[in-house]
């Protein structure tokens, strides 16, 4: 299933345009993603390989990379210059293996070299971009960083176990259910400025997570 997986991603991408690799800018904070990739090729050369993510491609930029809506196209470049575009989730072909990339509603979702051996190696996220500032931050303030990363994840688990009782409860509410187990009334009754509260900052630590690069299942949960 993952080399059929892999092989459907990989007829996706299309030629890249030769453009240049933009530059990064600041109000592309929350938009955009540039990851890199240091490959030496066989015959001892060095590449450095780009991966760019736009989060919120307009109408245009869908057009011109073949994109369905609600999408988001990604490119990659070597060198700086465009060799490949793709929707998204993709896998870039690279020397030595691919370049998997796919994103959630909160951010990346995914973005390593796999070799052809296996092995895997998450990209080096760019100075100026969240991924890379959420990295700054964590090699200067390691200690507020492990704690701010707990608290994340106790957030999530927070919000999927009420969440998942409250699924529950409706469920139970069906009377053909109810008169087989019962009926389930959830413990945790949050007004509504509680849910809202809730939802903001269970956004807010799934934004976190994408932003290091540890997504898992728990926030794709969580926001559905």
């Amino acid at each position: 299933m993952k080399n059929l997986k892999r092989r459907w991603q990989l007829g996706k991408v299309r030629p890249g345009d030769g453009s240049a690799l933009p530059e990064y800018r600041l109000w592309q904070l929350f938009s955009r993603s540039v990851l890199f990739l240091d490959l030496v090729t066989p015959s001892g050369e060095t590449h450095v390989y780009a991966v760019d993510v736009r989060y919120m491609a307009d109408a245009k930029s869908k057009k011109e990379h073949e994109n369905a809506v609600g999408k988001s196209p990604a490119a990659l470049y070597r060198d700086g210059v465009q060799i490949h575009r793709s929707n998204l989730p993709t896998s870039f072909p690279v020397p030595g293996g691919v370049i998997e990339v796919a994103t959630s509603a909160f951010g990346l979702k995914r973005i390593h070299f796999v070799a052809e051996d296996g092995t895997e190696r998450a990209l080096r996220p760019h100075d100026r971009s969240q991924e890379g500032l959420r990295a700054r931050f964590g090699l200067r303030y390691p200690r507020t960083s492990a704690v701010v990363g707990a608290v994340t994840l106790t957030i999530l688990l927070a919000a999927l176990v009420i969440s998942l009782m409250h699924g529950v409860e409706a469920v139970t509410r069906v009377p053909a259910i109810a008169e087989h187990v019962g009926r389930f009334v959830s413990p945790v009754d949050l007004p509504t400025w509680g849910n809202v509260v809730l939802a903001v900052a269970g956004a807010l630590s799934g934004v976190e997570r994408a932003t290091r690069l540890r997504f898992n299942r728990l926030i794709d949960t969580v926001s559905s």
